[in-house]
């Protein structure tokens, strides 16, 4: 796979991506698009690969959305079938991802983030949905994500004005989780993912997969299909699940295989 506007490393257990076009605040074009969705592609398929992290390269900007000025050149050729950033379309990766945003979380770069499973933000993080200053709307994802979790009227609040959200103010809505100093961003989305590799992965993407399904049945309908969902029914046949309890019962450290 060929990588010319993204980074991807693993660290033990997890993926780190990132978005590394930093001289136009990581926005992204077709090529870049296309990157993340088979290194997304590539991280759900590796067995090995338990957490992901996307990140941006620099300290300015963690996505600034689309390339604007490359689409009005005429230099957009579409996005690929998993949405923007290769993730917003994206609907059956169980595998945990974080968003490491430092600096600039705009447009459909908010929309990753949002996509993400966890937001760790430095102090010069910055969120907004703008698209209604340049004649777009946030068809990404973003009209829908942020109402979700953070409410209507904060969400119609940033969505009508495009006002920009600090970190602080972010982790105060509810969509951040943990807001850093910006030297510590990346230890800080480490620590979660380290922290989510202690669980059974299994557990963990069969927890995943039962939240974001249930979310809009009603709840004795979301607890009753838990069962049948996939990734519930691998953690049920898995060695993992004989191995917790055993686990436990001797006293000691589990080992997971997630499988």
């Amino acid at each position: 796979m060929t990588q010319k506007h993204i980074r991807v490393e693993s660290r033990g257990r997890t993926t780190i991506v990132t978005i590394s076009r930093p001289e136009v605040l990581n926005a992204l074009h077709t090529d870049a698009h296309y990157e993340l969705h088979e290194a997304l592609d590539a991280f759900a398929a590796d067995p090995e690969q338990w957490v992901g992290v996307i990140t941006g390269a620099g300290d300015r900007a963690f996505c600034a959305g689309h390339d604007l000025k490359l689409q009005a050149s005429g230099g957009h050729r579409g996005f690929p079938p998993t949405g923007f950033g290769g993730l917003t379309k994206r609907f059956d990766l169980a595998k945990p991802l974080i968003a490491a945003v430092n600096g600039v979380a705009m447009g459909g770069g908010f929309e990753i983030a949002l996509a993400c499973d966890l937001i760790v933000a430095s102090e010069n993080a910055v969120f907004a949905l703008p698209e209604v200053r340049v004649g777009l709307a946030a068809l990404g994802g973003g009209l829908h994500r942020l109402p979700r979790q953070i409410g209507l009227k904060r969400a119609m609040g940033m969505i009508l004005t495009g006002r920009r959200v600090s970190a602080r103010e972010g982790l105060e809505f509810g969509f951040v989780n943990e807001v850093v100093d910006p030297n510590d961003l990346i230890p800080a989305a480490e620590r979660w993912a380290d922290a989510i590799c202690q669980n059974s992965p299994m557990s963990v993407r069969a927890s995943k997969e039962a939240i974001f399904k249930g979310l809009d049945e009603p709840l004795e309908q979301a607890i009753a299909k838990q069962a049948d969902y996939a990734a519930v029914k691998a953690m049920v046949a898995s060695q993992d699940y004989i191995e917790g309890p055993r686990a436990f019962a001797e006293k000691r450290p589990p080992r997971w295989l997630g499988r």
